[in-house]
């Protein structure tokens, strides 16, 4: 897992932590099932504290993300649900928003920006990730 912390940045290493893995997840990069390093060697590993992972991995269980079983280790779950998914439709949001007002601020009209999302969503990249997110629903659909 290619996780890297950044100890001079403003933002806690916990939320670095957790922003990482929750990317990776919604990128597939840590498929279903995937089995996360302990806590032990991911914070031997990142030279972070011990209890800095733990905590990461008990909001990230308590979110729907992960699966923290006893004597077995820290899974990612089936199908993120809850307040993972939640969450991220809202962080979505806001960052779409915060687009939005900086395109606005430029000028540009709702059609144009409507045009530009179009396009991105067209895009190679995100067409591969759109594919990846549709066999994922797929594989995990009930």
């Amino acid at each position: 897992m290619l996780l890297r912390i950044e100890k001079g940045s403003a933002v806690p290493i916990s939320r670095q932590l957790a922003a990482q893995i929750e990317a990776l997840v919604s990128t597939g990069n840590l498929a279903p099932g995937a089995k996360l390093p302990s806590v032990r060697e991911l914070a031997r590993e990142l030279a972070v504290n011990q209890n800095t992972v733990l905590r990461v991995y008990e909001r990230l269980a308590r979110e729907g993300l992960l699966d923290m079983r006893q004597g077995q280790g820290t899974f990612v779950t089936a199908r993120p649900r809850g307040p993972a998914m939640k969450g991220r439709r809202e962080k979505i949001a806001e960052e779409l928003r915060q687009v939005a007002r900086q395109g606005v601020a430029l000028g540009l009209t709702a059609e144009q920006l409507h045009e530009l999302l179009a396009e991105v969503l067209a895009e190679p990249a995100t067409m591969n990730h759109r594919t990846q997110v549709a066999q994922h629903v797929a594989e995990n659909a009930p």
